[in-house]
C-alpha cells in the first residue's frame, strides 16, 4: 500500500566535498535499521568501485527507510563541482535538503552552490554541523559564518557526528518536524519524473523515479511523454539500501521501475512517466540540459575496437546524462568520438570508467573548450577541436568561454591566490570578508583553468581554499591558433588556442617538451611551434650518429671528408622521406604544464 503522502519526507543531503554526506548516510541507514550492522560497510551508498577508492561520490543515490511511522526518501549527492548537474536532477525530486557544514572548516565554495541550488528549487532546509567529535571543531564559528555567509538562521542547527553517531536521533526528530511533505497535486492520473536510469544486465534500463500523482504498479502500460514510447511495467521497488519490491508507488513515493526496455534512447532523465491509458494533461518542464565545459577526442588504442567504444559511450551517457559524444575522424588516431564533459574531473572519471567497466584501452587528446570563431563573411562556426580552425585570412576574431569563480580562503592565503589569479588573465569582480575567510569572485577564461588551476589553487593554499565556479558567457580577445610541426609536418593532436602575448613562451616551452620526449631517429628532426606561416619556437632532435671513419687508419683528411659528405647526403634524403612515430606517452606528457614553465 502506498504510504499517505502526509508523512513522506522527500530530502537530499547537500555539502562541501569531505564533509560527511555519505557517512551520514550510513548513520541514518543504521538509525532507521535499513541494513542490520554485519551489513554495513563505509559509505554503503558509494557503490562503484572508483567511488570508494578515490572516497568521493560521483552518482547521486536513494535509499528508502522508515523512521516512525514516517517514510524518508534520502538523496546522498555528490559535492564536487563537475559533478553539479546531477545534484541539480537530485533536488528537483525533493522538498528538501539537510545541509551540511563541517565543524573544523566551515562554509566553503560548493556550500554556497548547492545551498543557492536548494534555495532556487524552494527547498526548506535544516542546517546541520557534522564532525563536532573531532578536537579542532568550532561549532560557533560554523553555525555564524552559515548565517554570515549563506544568510540561513543557524540557531536551531542540528549538531551532529556522523562518525561516531551522536546527534542522529535529534536530526531524525528535526527531519520529521521541519521538513515539508510532498506538495499536493490536483490531477488525479499517474504522473512521475524520471530522475535518473541505469543499464542492468539482467534487467534492461532500470529508471528511478518520483511519483508527483496517481500510482505506478506492476502490469501497468506506461508512455514515456518526451520519447513518445509506450512499456508495461513489469517490476516496481525501493532500495532500502537493497532492492525491495513493492506492489504500486503512490503519490509523493521515491523507487524504481523496470519494463523490459532494451533501447538506451528511450529513458532521457527529466522525461515524464504518465499512464498509457489515462494519460496527464501536460509534461513536466523537465531539467535544464547540461552544458559540457571540457571537450576532449577518446581513440581507441585498437581500431576494431571502435563498436566497443560507442557502446560504451551510450550506456555511461544513459546514467551519467551530463555526458555528451559524437564521432569523429583523426588522421592521426583513426575513428574516435569527441566528448564533452562538465570538467577534469568528470573526464578522468569517464575514462577510467570505459576502461574499467568495458576493458577498453583509450588514447584521449588534450582537453580544451569551445571557441566562437567569427569569419569575415559573418559567420560563425563553433570550434571544438583546434585542428579544424579555418585559415586565418577568413577568420574576423575569435570569443572565449569565461567563467565566474567563486573562491573561499583563509587571509593568510590571499595574496598567493590574487597573483594566481592575475596570472590568469582574471578580472576581479568583488572580495569581502567573512570572520577570518575571505570570499574572491573573478572572472576568468575557460582554456586557463581547464589544466592545472585546481592543483595550483590548492597547493598555494596548502588545501585550505575551496573553489567553485559557473560558465558566464564568451569574450572575444587576441587569440590565435598554435600548430606544432614534427619534421615540417603538422601534428593535429597537439595543435592549440593561445592568448597571442602567451603564444612565444607557450611555443618554446612545448618544443623543448617534445625534444625529451620524442625519441631520436637516423636524422635530424626539427620541432617547431608556428601561428600561420610564422615560426615562434624551434628545438633539433639530434640524429643517432654512426661513425663512418672508424675504419680508416691515416691517409689524406679528404677521404675522411667524402665519407662524412656521402653520410649528410644519405642523412638528408631520410629526413624527406622519414615518418616519425610519436609514442601516446608524449602527447600526454607534453600537455601536463609545470606552472613554473607557464
Amino acid at each position: 500500500m502506498p504510504h499517505p503522502p502526509e508523512r513522506i519526507r522527500n530530502f537530499a543531503i547537500i555539502a562541501h566535498i569531505d564533509h560527511g554526506k555519505s557517512t551520514l548516510a550510513d548513520r541514518l541507514i543504521e538509525a532507521c535499521g535499513g541494513l542490520e550492522k554485519r551489513e554495513m560497510i563505509k559509505q554503503v551508498l558509494d557503490t562503484m568501485d572508483i567511488e570508494q577508492e578515490r572516497g568521493i561520490t560521483i552518482k547521486a543515490q536513494t535509499v528508502r527507510l522508515m523512521y516512525k511511522d514516517y517514510q524518508l526518501n534520502i538523496m546522498d549527492t555528490p559535492g564536487h563541482v563537475d559533478f553539479s548537474y546531477e545534484v541539480s536532477r537530485s533536488l528537483a525530486a525533493c522538498e528538501g535538503s539537510i545541509l551540511v557544514v563541517d565543524a573544523t572548516q566551515g562554509v566553503e565554495a560548493q556550500t554556497l552552490a548547492n545551498v543557492y541550488q536548494a534555495i532556487e528549487q524552494g527547498h526548506e532546509i535544516v542546517p546541520v554541523i557534522n564532525k563536532i567529535d573531532l578536537p579542532a571543531a568550532d561549532i560557533e564559528a560554523a553555525r555564524a559564518q552559515i548565517e554570515e555567509v549563506i544568510g540561513l538562521d543557524a540557531a536551531q542547527a542540528v549538531c551532529i557526528s556522523a562518525k561516531t553517531g551522536e546527534g542522529i536521533p535529534e536530526l531524525l526528530a528535526a527531519i520529521a518536524q521541519r521538513l515539508p511533505p510532498p506538495r499536493p497535486v490536483e490531477e488525479t492520473a499517474s504522473k512521475a519524473l524520471l530522475v535518473d536510469s541505469w543499464y542492468d544486465i539482467y534487467l534492461g534500463v532500470v529508471v528511478l523515479v518520483r511519483v508527483l500523482s496517481g500510482t505506478l504498479r506492476k502490469g501497468q502500460k506506461i508512455r514515456f511523454m518526451n520519447a513518445r514510447a509506450e512499456r508495461e511495467i513489469d517490476r516496481v521497488g525501493m532500495f532500502t539500501p537493497k532492492k525491495v519490491e513493492v506492489e504500486a508507488l503512490g503519490p509523493g513515493e521515491m523507487g524504481f521501475i523496470t519494463a523490459a526496455i532494451k533501447e538506451l534512447s528511450e529513458t532521457r532523465v527529466g522525461d515524464t512517466i504518465t499512464d498509457a491509458k489515462n494519460p496527464c494533461a501536460t509534461a513536466l518542464p523537465g531539467f535544464k540540459p547540461s552544458v559540457p565545459m571540457v571537450f576532449c577526442s577518446l581513440f581507441p588504442a585498437d581500431s576494431s575496437a571502435f563498436e566497443k567504444l560507442r557502446e560504451g559511450l551510450a550506456k555511461l551517457a544513459l546514467n551519467d546524462s551530463a555526458l555528451h559524444y559524437e564521432p569523429e575522424n583523426s588522421q592521426a588516431l583513426g575513428m574516435g568520438f569527441r566528448c564533452g564533459f562538465l570538467g577534469l574531473l568528470h573526464m578522468e572519471i569517464v575514462e577510467e570508467r570505459l576502461s574499467r567497466e568495458f576493458d577498453l584501452d583509450l588514447i584521449p587528446t588534450a582537453p580544451s573548450v569551445v571557441y566562437h570563431v567569427h569569419k569575415t563573411n559573418g559567420e560563425v562556426v563553433d570550434l571544438y577541436n583546434p585542428a579544424d580552425m579555418p585559415e586565418a585570412q577568413h577568420v574576423d576574431f575569435i570569443e572565449e568561454p569565461w567563467i565566474k569563480a567563486t573562491i573561499l580562503t583563509p587571509q593568510e592565503h590571499l595574496g598567493g591566490l590574487l597573483q594566481l589569479c592575475e596570472d590568469r588573465r582574471g578580472v576581479q569582480v568583488e572580495m569581502h570578508y567573512a570572520g577570518n575567510r575571505v570570499v574572491l569572485t573573478y572572472r576568468l577564461p575557460l582554456s586557463e583553468i581547464v589544466f592545472d588551476f585546481y592543483d595550483r589553487l590548492k597547493s598555494l593554499s596548502r588545501g585550505y581554499a575551496s573553489f567553485d565556479y559557473e560558465l558566464d558567457g564568451y569574450q572575444r580577445d587576441a587569440l590565435v591558433r598554435m600548430q606544432i610541426l614534427v619534421n615540417a609536418e603538422p601534428v593535429d593532436a597537439l595543435a592549440m588556442i593561445v592568448h597571442r602575448d602567451k603564444a612565444e613562451a607557450r611555443g618554446r616551452q612545448l618544443c623543448a617538451r617534445l625534444k625529451d620526449l620524442i625519441p631520436r631517429q637516423q636524422f635530424k628532426i626539427a620541432v617547431q611551434a608556428a601561428i600561420g606561416g610564422k615560426i615562434i619556437a624551434r628545438e633539433t632532435i639530434a640524429s643517432y650518429r654512426k661513425d663512418v671513419t672508424q675504419k680508416l687508419y691515416g691517409g689524406d683528411v679528404t677521404r675522411k671528408m667524402k665519407l662524412l659528405e656521402k653520410q649528410k647526403k644519405g642523412k638528408k634524403r631520410m629526413r624527406q622521406y622519414g615518418n616519425v612515430d610519436i609514442p601516446q606517452s608524449a602527447f600526454i606528457e607534453a600537455l601536463k604544464m609545470g606552472e613554473g614553465e607557464r
